[in-house]
C-alpha cells in the first residue's frame, strides 16, 4: 500500500460551501473511489483554502487517478467541484494534485 499526500488550493471565498459539499459526497462517488482502490482518503483544509489530502492506494496515485478518470461519476464530480479551486489553465481539480514527498513515517 502506498501512502500519498498532496496539496490543492480551494478558493477562500468558497471554502464554507466546499466543506458543506464534503459533508454529503455523492454515494456513487464514494463507491467509485473505493472500487478504484482509494483507502484512508482524508482531506484537511486551512482557513485560507490550502487543502492537504492523504490517501493510501495499492498502485500509487497515478494509477488510482487513472481508474477514477475512467468513470462517469468522477467526470461529473470534477465538473461540479471545479469552481471551488484555483485552477491555472482551467484544469480539473483531480489534475491539480501537487504530490508531496514523504520524508518520515513512524510505523
Amino acid at each position: 500500500m502506498q501512502r500519498v499526500a498532496f496539496v490543492l488550493k480551494v478558493r477562500a471565498e468558497k471554502l464554507d460551501e466546499y466543506k458543506a459539499h464534503h459533508q454529503r459526497v455523492w454515494p456513487e462517488m464514494l463507491a467509485a473511489l473505493r472500487a478504484a482502490g482509494w483507502h484512508n482518503y482524508s482531506l484537511f483544509v486551512r482557513p485560507d483554502g490550502l487543502l492537504f489530502g492523504y490517501v493510501e492506494t495499492p498502485e500509487g496515485l497515478a494509477a488510482a487517478q487513472a481508474k477514477m478518470a475512467a468513470t462517469e461519476i468522477n467526470t461529473r464530480w470534477q465538473e461540479f467541484m471545479a469552481p471551488y479551486f484555483e485552477s491555472p489553465g482551467g484544469a480539473r481539480p483531480d489534475e491539480l494534485f501537487l504530490e508531496l514527498e514523504e520524508v518520515f513515517h513512524l510505523d
